[in-house]
């Protein structure tokens, strides 16, 4: 019998796709199995108007026979079959689609569920396979024919016998090399086929059916001693049906739960289920799962976030970044939706105009049910909050705070008057008319901001303060700007501007003390000024504006090497008794006096939690003031 050629422009392109285009071997199984889905789609929409089809939507399906010993991996359908021109023009012919050529019978609006396109999907299974034979029989024809190939230099097309309609693709499986890191015999073992047809197919519409072993109890074996054996039972593998499919009203909360469960291997279940059924520009369902702890390796460069994306109930993508924003990147579900553009391995998208709709609307969705959280079920948002909070204040001020406006209302903060986390929007509420400015302190615990001194002025005036302690607060509230008209003001850096918080003017000696206490420390700081906030504590430091010394932490860890600092401005209460006592020694004793000027500095460093030049030198120098 004579070889064809194929009649693709090369050989070269068949190699480059078998070892080019997908991205995993294993996605060979979902591409045979697609195309079977294809074959019974076609045939199923013939019955519709041609009686002699004689089979019921029950009676299709999808089988698969495992032989390890012959290693031959079959896929057998009972769809509409190929002749042997059909052959010539989709299996000689390299990227030819005989399902896009079906759609294009049935009009561009008619929706076959038919999702192949592009005809390179059969040609991954020389991923794996070292010869295919294919035995087909089309619907209304009377010949079967046999096409082999070992996906060299061409293929042989003979006629043969086969009872049924429909087709079989008989894989035999390349053998297992030392050079090889793929073990091509594991798509041989049932338990793996099963897992792949869960992973990729599994709501493929028409039964996957195998033999799969099954231990059971020997026949005639005593009670005492029961022995067991091991029996090939058919099982469907699949289960066809998705859950976004269904209405949410007909899903309970256990079913989406254990759902949730077992997709993403989570032994919690979820905080919260968002389902969502579109129509319009792009048609497509999803159901979003909100954990209810943090995702393994979340936070870590390792990683990945997105969502499962489908087609026709065949998995695309198994994380498609793109249909989340960056601020949610925590939520997981399932996308499914027949109006994606796929490129030629399925497994990416050709255009993204659909994903930034179906993305744009998904993240409307997730803030609409983060909102109603928040508004009604505080105790679930918060622990949330703690799971996801960091994330939620980072994105608002990622990327010139392109996603403030639609983040400012979840945040939260903790509060020193309510002694618990406030919305901005509940803090603005409680503010009196005279106050200006939302104010806030930063610190590495609320425990260390509510012993921050600035704090004291304020709390005197019962004036509500937030507690900002993580690194990213500051620069989210230099983003944010402002909430309602209301500024930003840290209660450490610039004035405070409150009513009646001017303070007499310094006399002649202290200035000269609050001078000299300048000289003293030189260039260690940029200014000494007489603090107004300052009440019970004998000094502080400020930055002023621009960069505060939380951004300055920040940026001594992630970027040591510019050597960013803000400025430092040393504020002293010269109504304590430590200005007093310096002011005395700066006339009596000025080298003590200088000594005291430099503990000032150094606990005012320990108070704002910056580090200590010299450590041990500042111990030395409080144990000389004991001589």
């Amino acid at each position: 019998m004579k070889k064809r050629k194929f009649k693709a422009e090369s050989q070269r392109l068949l190699d480059l796709m078998i070892h080019s285009i997908y991205t995993h071997k294993e996605i060979f199984l979902r591409e045979i199995l697609s195309n079977a889905s294809d074959a019974i789609d076609k045939l199923k929409y013939v019955s519709l108007t041609d009686q002699g089809v004689g089979l019921n939507a029950g009676d299709f399906y999808i089988r698969i026979t495992a032989d390890e010993p012959g290693r031959t991996l079959t896929v057998s359908d009972n769809g509409i079959g190929m002749s042997e021109e059909e052959l010539e023009n989709h299996l000689g012919v390299i990227a030819n689609s005989g399902s896009l050529q079906f759609r294009k019978e049935l009009g561009e609006d008619e929706d076959s569920g038919v999702i192949g396109q592009f005809g390179v999907g059969f040609y991954s299974a020389f991923m794996v396979s070292d010869h295919i034979t294919v035995i087909t029989k089309k619907y209304g024809e009377a010949q079967a024919y046999r096409w082999e190939s070992d996906g060299v230099d061409g293929y042989t097309v003979e006629p043969c016998e086969k009872e049924q309609v429909g087709t079989d693709v008989i894989m035999h499986l390349k053998a297992d090399g030392e050079d090889e890191p793929e073990e091509y015999s594991q798509y041989l073992k049932p338990y793996e086929i099963r897992a792949l047809v869960k992973k990729y197919s599994d709501y493929i519409r028409f039964p996957i059916r195998m033999e799969m072993p099954h231990s059971r109890r020997k026949e005639g074996s005593s009670d005492d001693k029961p022995e067991y054996e091991e029996v090939m039972e058919e099982e469907t593998l699949n289960s066809m049906v998705p859950l976004w499919q269904r209405k949410k009203s007909d899903v309970s909360k256990e079913e989406y739960d254990e759902f949730y469960r077992q997709r993403f291997g989570d032994f919690a279940a979820p905080q919260s289920v968002i389902a969502v059924s579109a129509e319009g520009a792009v048609t497509y369902k999803a159901l979003l799962f909100i954990p209810s702890r943090r995702p393994g390796l979340y936070g870590t460069e390792e990683f990945q976030p997105g969502l499962q994306l489908y087609s026709a109930g065949v998995m695309i993508m198994d994380k498609c970044a793109e249909l989340l924003p960056e601020c949610f990147n925590f939520v997981r579900g399932v996308v499914e939706s027949p109006d994606l553009s796929l490129n030629i391995s399925r497994e990416l998208l050709q255009h993204d105009r659909q994903l930034k709709i179906i993305s744009a609307n998904l993240e409307k969705k997730i803030r609409a049910e983060l909102a109603r959280m928040l508004r009604d079920e505080r105790e679930e948002y918060e622990k949330l909050w703690q799971n996801f909070g960091l994330q939620l204040k980072v994105s608002a001020f990622n990327h010139y705070g392109e996603k403030k406006e639609q983040l400012q209302d979840l945040l939260l903060f903790y509060s020193s008057r309510e002694k618990k986390l406030v919305t901005l929007e509940e803090y603005v509420s409680r503010m009196p008319e005279s106050q200006k400015y939302i104010y806030y302190a930063s610190g590495d615990t609320v425990e260390a901001v509510d012993h921050m001194p600035q704090t004291e002025l304020l709390k005197d005036r019962e004036m509500e303060i937030l507690y900002f302690t993580e690194r990213a607060d500051e620069f989210l509230a230099d983003i944010l700007h402002e909430y309602h008209d209301k500024p930003f003001r840290s209660v450490a850096n610039g004035d405070l501007e409150l009513e009646g918080d001017k303070r007499p003017e310094e006399t002649a000696s202290e200035q000269e003390t609050i001078a000299f206490i300048k000289e003293t420390l030189g260039d260690a700081v940029d200014e000494v000024k007489a603090s107004a906030r300052l009440k019970t504590h004998p000094v502080c430091l400020s930055s002023g504006e621009g960069m505060t010394f939380e951004m300055e932490k920040y940026f001594s860890v992630v970027q040591p090497e510019m050597g960013m600092k803000a400025k430092r401005i040393l504020e002293v209460n010269v109504d304590h008794p430590a200005f007093a006592a310096l002011e005395t020694a700066r006339i009596t004793d000025p080298e003590r006096a200088k000594k005291y000027a430099q503990v000032l500095y150094q606990q005012a460093l320990l108070i704002a939690g910056l580090p200590l030049a010299d450590p041990s030198g500042y111990t030395d120098l409080l144990c000389s003031l004991w001589s």
